[in-house]
């Protein structure tokens, strides 16, 4: 299946899925002109579309229904949540501006805006009580 972002503004109001095989050119390759070209026939000539990609193979990022897409970097680039957060020029994803704990992976964290650093969820000693094991 084919993803396609529908840009208005450089805004993304929506994300069509269409069968890679409307995609394709007499040779049987996948091309975004081609269903950039379907998209337009079904949903104006005056509407914009750029592929998209669940693992992030083109445009950086899967777009997301409220994100942006920047021309000058043709990347999809997700809403900022945190003011504190910059944009990381590369991946175009939002960071924090201190790194999350080397134990994140192990020890759930959040972010704490006010105080601009992350939060350990469940403190040693403060685990929440998941009831008895069987």
């Amino acid at each position: 299946m084919a993803h396609f972002a529908k840009i208005e503004d450089n805004i993304v109001t929506d994300i069509v899925v269409i069968s890679n095989d409307e995609i394709k050119d007499a040779d049987g390759n996948e091309s975004e002109e081609i269903g950039v070209n379907f998209l337009k026939n079904a949903f104006g000539q005056d509407t914009v579309w750029k592929q998209t990609s669940y693992n992030n193979s083109i445009r950086k990022n899967y777009a997301m229904i409220g994100g942006t897409y920047d021309a000058g970097r043709d990347a999809f680039i997700a809403n900022k949540n945190y003011a504190s957060w910059v944009l990381n020029e590369e991946t175009c994803q939002w960071e924090a501006p201190v790194p999350m704990p080397e134990d994140h992976e192990t020890n759930p964290y959040r972010w704490d805006e006010e105080n601009k650093q992350w939060v350990e969820l469940f403190p040693v000693g403060d685990e929440p009580d998941l009831g008895e094991k069987p």
